[in-house]
């Protein structure tokens, strides 16, 4: 793999948590690359991190070698495909780490449980554990929609920036999968205030007609992830989602303690 031109200057410092501090430079870009968009230029980033432009020209410079970096012919920046294997390794682990869980999901309330994170403007199922009733859901893992007419959208967009969430709802556009799906801006954004004041979103009939989801957010996961049931809207009724949504909460608890602990500690 190419050395880097800062090798000498930057990786040579050690930061305070013991770490090499041009890595954790370059991984602060990519995370504001990803932040912006996927797509930046030097200034921006500049502007965002405090670090001076010589720096992040040679941090780019060793992570277009690599491919994790690639400039566009306008001289800007953007994210490149060799990101896209470790993303989806990544998935995969991260799905196999949540079986267990959803698993238990699954034992307590007697529904398909599941895994999903928001990748860009799209959310992708990275874990199913099925219900053992034989009427029972099935989403294949790996499989893309658009959060405006998923539960899990719903629970992973609550705490989103109202402008971050119309900005995403114009790139996506807001297609109906049912008669039910919600295809406002303004629609979608007073679901995610309910989803706020009651800790848990609900797709009703909102993706399949007949289904019914109850879906939480991972409390502080390392990517935006969140976990639901869902099941037959006659048996996932509105009296068995307030025996459901305790589960929901204290196993995504369970969860994010769960992956924290896979994360070295720094200090």
């Amino acid at each position: 793999m190419p050395s880097s031109s800062a090798s000498t200057t930057d990786a040579a410092k050690t930061p305070a948590s013991g770490g090499v501090q041009s890595l954790e430079r370059a991984f602060d870009l990519l995370e504001r690359m990803a932040d912006a968009g996927g797509e930046v230029g030097l200034s921006e980033l500049s502007a965002s991190s405090g670090l001076p432009l010589p720096t992040i020209h040679r941090l780019m410079r060793t992570l277009v070698a690599c491919g994790y970096v690639r400039q566009q012919s306008n001289r800007r920046y953007a994210l490149g495909p060799r990101l896209i294997r470790l993303g989806e390794s990544s998935a995969r682990l991260l799905g196999t780490w949540a079986r267990p869980y959803l698993a238990r999901l699954v034992e307590e309330t007697g529904e398909t449980a599941n895994m999903a994170l928001l990748d860009g403007d799209e959310i992708v199922y990275v874990a199913q554990v099925p219900s053992k009733h034989s009427m029972r859901m099935f989403t294949e893992v790996g499989r893309r929609v658009l959060p405006h007419s998923t539960g899990v959208g719903k629970a992973l967009l609550a705490h989103t920036p109202p402008e971050e969430v119309r900005a995403l709802l114009a790139r996506t556009g807001m297609p109906a999968a049912t008669e039910k799906t919600i295809t406002t801006a303004e629609g979608f954004l007073a679901a995610l205030e309910t989803v706020r004041g009651a800790g848990y979103a609900v797709d009703d009939n909102e993706q399949e007609m007949g289904v019914r989801c109850v879906a939480v957010s991972v409390p502080d996961s390392p990517t935006a992830a969140a976990i639901s049931i869902s099941g037959p809207a006659g048996r996932v009724t509105e009296a068995v989602t307030e025996r459901i949504v305790p589960v929901l909460q204290e196993v995504a608890r369970d969860l994010s303690v769960a992956l924290a602990s896979t994360t070295p500690h720094q200090g």
